[in-house]
């Protein structure tokens, strides 16, 4: 899982390239320009909040995304059972699913400049409508009470008050860690991490992007 952060820096090289331009054409013609104006947004974002602190730039990323990205299941947008976007497909279309709303925030945060080792991914299950969700998790120190950054609670709050969130498992680009009791966290070893992250990291890589099947 190493390989993400050569993976991200590339990608991070290539929103401030002179490609940009072909880039969003690609976006255009793929979902349209609607789909290129929310990304030509998100390009800007990333530009004007690099020097906000780290506070600032959770609210704005949170905001943003929640406010410019409309849910729907993979299988009714995609045409497929589980797909994890790229977070250009998923401001390109306007849709995506809870883990295309947590990725999007990770890799806005980590272009802005957040750590990475500050963000997990974080499967859950949503007690009050009991299903499996994801959320983005920021811890602003290692054992700090990480702050939950949410497509369904859209308003950040610490984890401790989120009862209607069961914590399994979490993950990085740096590894798996299995939710214990007692809110505490323990890193597996030697874990190949998740198929679908590696699968989103290459694709990201290769600037991929699929249009909705309707």
């Amino acid at each position: 899982m190493r390989v993400f952060l050569l993976i991200f820096l590339l990608f991070a090289q290539k929103l401030q390239s002179s490609n940009l331009f072909t880039s969003l054409n690609k976006v255009n013609s793929t979902y349209g320009v609607q789909g290129e104006k929310r990304t030509k947004q998100w390009y800007k974002l990333i530009k004007e909040q690099d020097s906000g602190s780290e506070w600032e730039k959770l609210h704005i990323t949170n905001s943003f995304i929640n406010r410019n990205v409309t849910y729907s299941s993979d299988l009714d947008f995609w045409g497929k059972k589980d797909y994890w976007s790229a977070p250009i497909e998923t401001l390109g279309s306007g849709f995506g699913d809870c883990e295309d709303f947590a990725i999007a925030k990770f890799f806005t945060l980590i272009a802005l400049g957040v750590p990475e080792d500050k963000l997990r991914l974080m499967y859950v299950r949503q007690l009050t409508i009991n299903i499996p969700h994801m959320v983005l998790i920021y811890f602003e120190q290692p054992t700090s009470i990480p702050l939950v950054l949410d497509n369904y609670n859209k308003k950040i709050k610490p984890a401790n008050a989120r009862p209607d969130l069961r914590p399994i498992y979490s993950f990085n680009g740096s590894g798996l860690w299995m939710n214990k009791a007692k809110g505490k966290y323990m890193k597996v070893k030697n874990s190949r991490g998740v198929s679908a992250w590696s699968n989103l990291v290459l694709r990201m890589e290769k600037g991929e992007l699929i249009q909705p099947r309707n």
